[in-house]
C-alpha cells in the first residue's frame, strides 16, 4: 500500500513564477467521496488512475497506476464528475525539497496552492517566501472538493 504525506499552503505574490518547470494537467474524479477518491489524470502524454483513502492529519493511503492515454481521455469526457480540474503544475525546488504549485484554470481560476510531499508528518522543511497560510486541514482545497464546489463559487 502506498502512503502520501502532503501539506498544502496558499501562495502569496508571484515570486514563484520565475522558477521551475510547468505542465498542464487535466483531471477528473470517478468518485470524490472522502473515503474513496478515484482520480483520472492526463499530464502531458501520460495518464494515470489514482485511488486515495481518507486523509488523517496530512497522511492518506494512495495507489497510482499508469493507464492508456485514450482510456483516460474517454473517462474524462464521459464518466468523470464535472467540472474537470484543469491546472498548470509548476515544480519548484527549494532547499533540497520539491514544491508543486498548482495554478488552477476554468471554474477554479484564481486559486493558487503549493504542496510539499514529506517522508513523515513531522519532517522539517524550509518554506519559500511565496508560501502563505497552511490549508492542509481545510477540505475545501482538496481537488475532489473543488469539483463539487469550485473556487469561483466561494465568494
Amino acid at each position: 500500500m502506498g502512503v502520501e504525506i502532503e501539506r498544502k499552503f496558499l501562495v502569496r505574490g508571484d515570486g514563484w513564477k520565475s522558477s521551475g518547470t510547468s505542465t498542464l494537467l487535466r483531471q477528473g474524479f470517478l468518485s470524490s467521496e472522502p473515503d474513496r477518491v478515484v482520480r483520472v489524470r492526463i499530464e502531458g502524454e501520460a495518464a494515470t488512475m489514482t485511488i486515495k483513502g481518507r486523509t488523517v492529519g496530512a497522511t492518506r493511503s494512495e495507489w497510482e497506476y499508469p493507464i492508456p492515454l485514450a482510456d483516460a481521455q474517454a473517462m474524462l469526457d464521459r464518466l468523470c464528475e464535472q467540472p474537470l480540474i484543469e491546472k498548470y503544475r509548476h515544480r519548484i525546488e527549494h532547499q533540497g525539497m520539491m514544491w508543486e504549485v498548482d495554478e488552477f484554470l476554468g471554474e477554479n481560476a484564481g486559486l493558487v496552492v503549493a504542496e510539499i510531499e514529506l517522508a513523515s508528518e513531522g519532517q522539517p522543511f524550509a518554506k519559500p517566501e511565496w508560501v502563505g497560510d497552511e490549508v492542509t486541514q481545510d477540505g475545501r482545497y482538496a481537488n475532489a472538493s473543488l469539483v463539487r464546489r469550485p473556487f469561483r463559487q466561494w465568494k
